[in-house]
């Protein structure tokens, strides 16, 4: 059974690094639509949800399916179930920042079992599996040893879509910035957690964010 977790596992973190090809594609977003003031659907992002979705349905068939572009209203977290966010960053892509990511993880009764996180640019894969440590391209990384802000470089995010709490996010950062080393604001939640994960960051605050954001790079940080 273990065997069989592992190749499903290996599947999964393939069908990532296939679909995360269209993000590094500068010509790949053809068409914008906004959803708020601040938030954008790209076909980037609904065609590496559909690819994925139809990818996971043929690996792990009856597996529920929740994904940042669809009505998750009615998924069941008793039973397992994809998390997908297709295009963690999608201002990020717009603007051809080259700092986006896409983020899978498989949930079961509010636990994190496995997540992938891949940066298309950098060719970085980070991957997790519950109580079996976490890693980039098949290495084994670890957290900052570092213990105090002092000795920290933090990220933080902004809250773009709520700007009715930036006074508080940037107060928060104020404060964090007046006792670390120094702050970064790269906006792909995902990547932020992996880079604390791997100890280029030693933390990261974010007022808001969705499971997709950071299912999978939670489980990362925390193995």
């Amino acid at each position: 059974m273990n065997d069989q977790i592992v190749t499903l596992e290996e599947q999964a973190v393939q069908a990532v690094r296939e679909a995360g090809a269209l993000l590094a594609d500068p010509a790949a977003v053809r068409s914008i639509r906004a959803t708020s003031k601040t938030d954008y659907v790209t076909n980037v992002d609904v065609a590496v949800q559909e690819f994925l979705r139809e990818r996971l349905a043929a690996l792990t068939p009856g597996v529920q399916f929740m994904g940042e572009e669809q009505d998750n209203s009615c998924l069941d977290w008793s039973r397992p179930c994809w998390i997908l966010d297709p295009v963690d960053g999608t201002t990020n892509l717009i603007h051809n920042f080259r700092h986006s990511a896409v983020s899978l993880a498989l949930a079961e009764d509010g636990q994190i079992l496995f997540g992938v996180v891949y940066n298309p640019y950098s060719g970085e894969c980070f991957t997790a599996r519950q109580g079996q440590g976490a890693f980039c391209n098949g290495s084994p990384i670890r957290v900052s040893s570092a213990d105090r802000l002092e000795d920290s470089l933090l990220s933080v995010g902004t809250v773009p879509g709520r700007r009715e709490l930036a006074d508080t996010a940037f107060r928060q950062m104020r404060a964090l910035y007046d006792t670390c080393q120094d702050v970064r604001r790269t906006g792909c939640a995902s990547l932020e957690l992996c880079d604390v994960a791997c100890g280029r960051l030693e933390g990261y605050v974010e007022l808001v964010l969705q499971p997709w954001d950071y299912a999978a790079g939670m489980l990362i940080v925390a193995e």
